[in-house]
């Protein structure tokens, strides 16, 4: 029998159908990230400890096949969202915690995870001295004779990496062998401390990436997975650029925010 509308529950079906072709059909991104943000919605509702549906189940009520769907799982899988056991079940895991904070002023990673008791460890220390790049030179006031240090390594909390750092910092403003004295992962902390370059401001450009080979594999993660980044110039209260930095961030551990003044 044909509705009050004139149309049949199956013409009806049939029309929704077509919206939500049309609606993913304008969404140009990558079917697993448009399944990664609907599972998304499904587990902030769910309570940790709750298993996921089957596989089978959760594909179909997704709309998507399981290849698709086990990528999008693997997505929260690596950030620690959910657990997978063999012969048991996909299940929902406790939060991580968050970084929530501004961006109006320059602290560290360590700082910030202090500040709501988030143990933070360094692994994957990595110092070299290198010729700079042209950009580095003309920012930096340096030429080819005069070596950068590069200084690249992971930040972990729970034995899981959170963040991959780089700083390019000329060897005349730090030399390598103070970075091998006790550092504990900031170079932003050591100019702190040592207070002889008095610090002005940063100049930060903040992007969102899909994760570059090498990065991925130093937070072990999928070269798919969207990652943060805070590129930063910093600079002291005479001017000078003294640090050029690379923060490469994953969600759900970090949430970044400014406050903004309204114009007029």
């Amino acid at each position: 029998m044909a509705s009050k509308t004139g149309k049949s529950g199956r013409g009806q079906k049939k029309e929704r159908t077509k919206k939500g072709a049309r609606r993913r059909k304008s969404d140009r991104r990558p079917l697993y990230q448009r399944t990664a943000d609907a599972l998304g919605d499904m587990l902030a509702k769910m309570e940790p400890g709750t298993f996921l549906p089957s596989e089978p189940k959760l594909a179909k009520k997704l709309g998507v096949s399981r290849a698709t769907l086990r990528e999008a799982i693997r997505t929260f899988e690596e950030r620690g969202r959910v657990i997978r056991r063999q012969g048991i079940g996909t299940y929902v895991s406790h939060l991580p915690p968050v970084i929530d904070t501004g961006l109006e002023v320059l602290e560290s990673v360590a700082t910030l995870a202090s500040r709501i008791d988030l143990e933070i460890e360094m692994s994957g220390l990595e110092i070299q001295e290198r010729t700079p790049t042209e950009i580095e030179k003309e920012r930096f006031g340096i030429g080819d004779a005069d070596p950068v240090v590069e200084v690249s390594r992971v930040l972990m909390t729970g034995n899981r990496p959170v963040s991959y750092l780089i700083d390019i910092v000329p060897r005349g403003i730090l030399p390598k062998e103070v970075l091998n004295d006790d550092f504990q992962g900031s170079v932003l902390d050591i100019f702190l401390k040592r207070g002889e370059w008095p610090l002005g401001h940063s100049r930060t450009a903040i992007t969102a990436i899909s994760a570059p080979v090498e990065i991925a594999r130093q937070l072990q993660i999928s070269r798919k997975e969207v990652l943060l980044v805070l590129e930063a110039w910093l600079y002291t209260k005479d001017g000078k650029a003294i640090d050029h930095s690379f923060t490469y961030s994953l969600p759900g551990v970090f949430k970044f925010h400014v406050v903004r003044r309204v114009g007029g």
